[in-house]
C-alpha cells in the first residue's frame, strides 16, 4: 500500500487547510495509508478526519516577528525528523503550502516522491519567500497550482507543473443542495456576507465602510480569529448597527443560507488572492459574488454573469451595483442561475482523479 505524509503548518479553518482536508479524505478513500503532520494547538479543517494517523507538532503563530522566526525554524526541524522517521517504503511527501519546507528537506534526502501544493504568492519577508521558493524548486518533484495566475506569477524553474483547481467537497454540496431544494426563495432584508481573516488588508475596514452607506442592508462579517481577537481589533471603531460580527466558525453554511451576496474585498495591492474558495462556496449556493479584478478571482467570476469583479477602493460604485441588485430582482436571479450553474464545475471526483495522477 503507498503511503503519502501530508504536511501543513497551521491547522485552522482558512482556504488551504481546508482544500487539503478534502485531498486526505480521498486519499483514504483510495486505500492509501495517509498521516498528517501538522498543530496540535486549537482546532480546524485538519483536525479529526477518519483514517489519518497524526504527527502533531507544538507550533503556534507569534505577532512578534521574532518569536514567529524561531517558531518557524523550531518546527521545521521537528517536521524534517519526523518525514525522516516515518516515510519509508514507498512514501510520497505532501508539502502543502511553501513554508513546510522541513518535509520537502527531508523527503529529498530519502529519496522520495515531494509533491508542493501551492495557494498563495504573499510570504513575507521577501529574503523568506526567495529562500522558500529555492528550497522548493530543489525538492519538489511535482508542484501543484490552485490557479493559472498563481503558475504563471510562482512557477518552479526545472519543476513539472499542473494547474488543479480547489473544489467544494460532496459533504458541502450535499448540504447546499439539500437546503436549496427545501428553501427555494430567500428571506429579508438582503443581506450580505464577507468570510475572511481578520486583516485590514482583507478588506474588513472597506466592509464597515459599506455596512454604514447601505442601512437598509443586513452585512454579516465572519473572521478566521478567536472573539477576544476580534474584540480588540474593533474596540475603537464605530460599527453600524446593521453589522454582525462573528469569530472563527467550524460551519458556515448557516450564514450561506441567510445570504444574498458575498463580497471579497482584499486589496490588490498588499493581497492578491489566488482563488478565493468562499466565492466558489458561496457560488454553490447560487449567490452571486463580488471579487478583485486581479488575481485567481478573474478565473471564477465572470462581470455581470455569476456576479462582478470591482476594485475595493471604489466603496460608492460598489454600493451602487449592490443597491441595482437588491432593486432588480430579474436581474439578481440570473446572477444567482448563473452562479449556481458554474460552480457546479468544481467537482470532488475531477479533483481527486487530478491528485491522484499528481502522486502516482
Amino acid at each position: 500500500m503507498k503511503k503519502i505524509i501530508f504536511t501543513h503548518l497551521l491547522n485552522d479553518y482558512s482556504g488551504s487547510p481546508l482544500v487539503l482536508s478534502t485531498a486526505i479524505r480521498n486519499f483514504v478513500a483510495e486505500g492509501f495509508e495517509v498521516e498528517v503532520i501538522t498543530t496540535r494547538n486549537g482546532t480546524g479543517f485538519l483536525s479529526g478526519i477518519q483514517g489519518v494517523k497524526y504527527r502533531n507538532l507544538g507550533y503556534r503563530f507569534f505577532e512578534n516577528k521574532a518569536l514567529r522566526l524561531a517558531a518557524l525554524l523550531w518546527a521545521q526541524l521537528l517536521i524534517f525528523c519526523r518525514v525522516l522517521l516515518h516515510a519509508k517504503g514507498d512514501t510520497v511527501v505532501y508539502v502543502n503550502t511553501l513554508l513546510p519546507f522541513g518535509a520537502a528537506l527531508a523527503g529529498r534526502l530519502l529519496g522520495k516522491k515531494v509533491v508542493y501544493h501551492l495557494h498563495e504568492t504573499t510570504v513575507n519577508p521577501p529574503v523568506l519567500k526567495s529562500f522558500l521558493k529555492r528550497t522548493a524548486s530543489f525538492c519538489a518533484s511535482e508542484a501543484i497550482y490552485v490557479s493559472n495566475f498563481l503558475l504563471e506569477k510562482e512557477a518552479l524553474p526545472g519543476v513539472p507543473s499542473k494547474v488543479v483547481y480547489n473544489c467544494l467537497s460532496q459533504d458541502f454540496i450535499e448540504k447546499a443542495e439539500t437546503y436549496l431544494a427545501k428553501n427555494p426563495s430567500k428571506n429579508w432584508p438582503f443581506t450580505v456576507l464577507m468570510l475572511c481573516s481578520l486583516k485590514e488588508y482583507k478588506g474588513v475596514n472597506e466592509f464597515v465602510q459599506l455596512a454604514g452607506q447601505l442601512p437598509d442592508f443586513r452585512f454579516v462579517m465572519v473572521l478566521n480569529s478567536d472573539a477576544d481577537a476580534v474584540s480588540a481589533f474593533f474596540r475603537t471603531m464605530n460599527i453600524p448597527d446593521n453589522l454582525v460580527i462573528f469569530p472563527s466558525q467550524h460551519d458556515v453554511h448557516s450564514f450561506y443560507q441567510e445570504a444574498h451576496l458575498v463580497l471579497n474585498l482584499s486589496h490588490p495591492e498588499k493581497w492578491v488572492e489566488t482563488f478565493g474558495m468562499t466565492l466558489l462556496e458561496a457560488m454553490r449556493y447560487g449567490l452571486p459574488v463580488i471579487a478583485p479584478p486581479v488575481g485567481g478571482p478573474v478565473e471564477l467570476v465572470v462581470d455581470g454573469h455569476n456576479g462582478y469583479k470591482m476594485d475595493q477602493r471604489n466603496i460608492q460604485l460598489m454600493a451602487e451595483k449592490m443597491a441595482e441588485m437588491k432593486r432588480l430582482p430579474g436581474l439578481y436571479q440570473q446572477l444567482s442561475a448563473n452562479a449556481s450553474t458554474f460552480a457546479a464545475k468544481f467537482s470532488e471526483r475531477q479533483f481527486s482523479q487530478e491528485l491522484l495522477r499528481a502522486v502516482a
